[in-house]
């Protein structure tokens, strides 16, 4: 499967592109910049650089996967808008997953962990809250879903089970966890971003939706457009 697949929701902007050359062999290409705003200036023209890196034209490709969310409310929605406009304008099906899923994916590719644990992968959601979604380390395996919960409601959704917690968020669930006298949470890769490069990987095993649409968890700080101002692909 040739996919094209970004991400946009927290503080970085990357994109990957996924093909099967000439001879067989899997290739790709892939961009990656931190940023904290500007994501919608730059993920189209990172996208064309890397399809033109690629020398691939939608045409080439049997889909686009992006991350729906939870994330900022504008990154979730540029990403979210720009693969919806380019599923219409290519006629290509949308695969989508959570950017928590795609950062459990990196965590477990970098840390190469084979313990019977689980991965909480949590995210700073500001307002004393933190996004957070639970895995089966070694294998990705979804044992929760995302939602936005506090420190404290973090740890009991853990205890009782020795885990790894990753992203912004992750010191704050250990911390919370030590108050509550569990000390079996280890915080790893403070710093993880959602990353493309993961996600493309991820997108043959993920069904198409149409329309995507945008995971928020809550509402916004100040009130967009209706989501249907969003372009559609059905």
């Amino acid at each position: 499967m040739n996919v094209l697949a970004f991400d946009t929701c927290f503080g970085a902007v990357s994109v990957a592109v996924r093909w099967q050359g000439a001879s067989g062999e899997w290739l790709q290409r892939e961009a990656y910049e931190e940023m904290s705003i500007g994501q919608a200036e730059r993920l189209m023209p990172m996208i064309a650089s890397v399809m033109q890196a690629a020398g691939l034209s939608f045409s080439d490709l049997d889909c686009i996967a992006v991350t729906r969310g939870p994330g900022s409310f504008t990154g979730v929605r540029v990403g979210v808008a720009a693969a919806r406009g380019l599923a219409l304008a290519a006629g290509l099906p949308v695969v989508a997953t959570t950017s928590l899923h795609v950062m459990a994916a990196r965590a477990d590719r970098m840390l190469g962990e084979r313990q019977q644990r689980v991965l909480a992968v949590a995210v700073d959601a500001r307002r004393g809250g933190l996004y957070l979604q639970v895995f089966q380390a070694g294998t990705c395996e979804e044992l929760s879903p995302a939602e936005v919960v506090s420190p404290s409601e973090a740890a009991q959704r853990i205890a009782g089970r020795d885990a790894i917690a990753v992203g912004s968020g992750a010191d704050a669930l250990v911390h919370a966890a030590a108050a509550m006298g569990v000390n079996r949470i280890e915080a790893r890769l403070t710093t993880l971003q959602p990353h493309a490069g993961d996600l493309v990987l991820l997108a043959p095993m993920l069904r198409p939706v149409a329309p995507v649409a945008p995971l928020y968890l809550r509402a916004p700080d100040a009130k967009p457009q209706a989501d249907a101002a969003l372009p559609r692909a059905d």
